[in-house]
């Protein structure tokens, strides 16, 4: 099977997927916001922000997205000029979130302005297997087949063997992720199952769906045992610097997890929010967030962090 000589990856997920494979050399552009492996952050950036998040707070980024979405209109900039420059033979896209990657409409556009017209292939996992059959889709449009089976056995395995543990254990905490704070949404896609496997439930999470907007009312009501704040697209650091809000929620020192200290700050960028690779990653470490006792961590310091948010009077 050919391998695709030029790729352009328009999501961060299918970067890491590529250079995951040994295809590196072949990756030619990129998005804004592909930062893993470092080295992939020297490549063209091909697809840019629409808006000015860096600038914006969460509520003001959660309706200029709302605004945009609602009004057809994109989240991104294809450089297309760049693209055409670049002349992919493969663009790895997406139609899973408006908000994730561009798709649809920008990707349609972009590729009217090619004079030859590549390989496509979208990317639209809602669970794991899901993320895992994207890699293999991504060896056989590379002819990577031998790399991305062996990816899968050994990340399925390590799968069932958390699974495996957790299921002997005789409790499985109440969990609640938070996907962003302010306005409050819940988990989607993936995450429940991420969580089940490591040993806790988060009913509060859409399994294999889009995450929305929740009452804060139905967490109080849920009475979460561990709280992990993952806002999508977040590194470590400013999760952190988001987390401090929540003291000022109604009842913030009723809910066990306050209770017991057991609220953590993760790098959701890197081991949630992206169907990529690290997910794997992602399960250990929730794995050892809920069970410390049973999961150790040996990954960065930088995944996560243990907040003490006291109440806001």
């Amino acid at each position: 099977m050919t391998i695709a000589r030029r790729i352009v990856s328009f999501l961060p997920s299918a970067t890491e997927m590529v250079c995951m494979l040994g295809l590196e050399e072949n990756l030619v552009g990129i998005t804004h916001e592909c930062d893993y492996p470092p080295s992939v952050k020297r490549k063209p950036v091909v697809v840019s922000n629409a808006i000015p998040i860096e600038t914006m707070t969460e509520p003001e980024i959660d309706a200029a997205v709302t605004q945009r979405v609602q009004t057809g209109l994109s989240v991104y900039h294809v450089d297309e000029a760049l693209l055409q420059e670049l002349a992919p033979d493969l663009i790895l896209a997406q139609d899973l979130c408006q908000v994730c990657a561009p798709s649809g409409n920008e990707l349609s556009h972009a590729l009217r302005v090619l004079p030859k017209s590549p390989a496509v292939l979208r990317l639209t996992p809602r669970s794991l297997t899901g993320i895992v059959e994207n890699i293999r889709e991504i060896g056989q449009a590379t002819g990577c087949n031998e790399a991305a089976e062996k990816w899968i056995k050994v990340s399925t395995t390590r799968f069932e063997e958390i699974a495996a543990t957790t299921r002997r254990l005789s409790s499985r905490p109440r969990v609640f992720c938070m996907e962003w704070l302010d306005p409050l949404y819940c988990s989607g896609h993936w995450i429940s199952e991420m969580v089940k496997i490591a040993g806790g439930i988060d009913e509060l999470s859409r399994d294999g769906t889009d995450s929305i907007r929740i009452p804060w009312n139905d967490v109080l009501a849920w009475a979460p045992e561990v709280l992990i704040v993952m806002p999508c697209g977040c590194h470590l650091e400013k999760t952190v610097e988001l987390s401090h809000k929540l003291g000022a929620l109604p009842g913030w020192s009723d809910l066990p997890a306050v209770r017991k200290q057991q609220i953590f700050a993760v790098d959701a960028s890197s081991y949630f929010a992206r169907p990529g690779p690290r997910v794997v990653q992602g399960v250990e470490l929730l794995a050892h967030l809920i069970h410390p006792e049973v999961f150790p961590w040996s990954g960065p310091e930088t995944a996560y962090r243990q907040l003490n948010i006291q109440p806001v009077q």
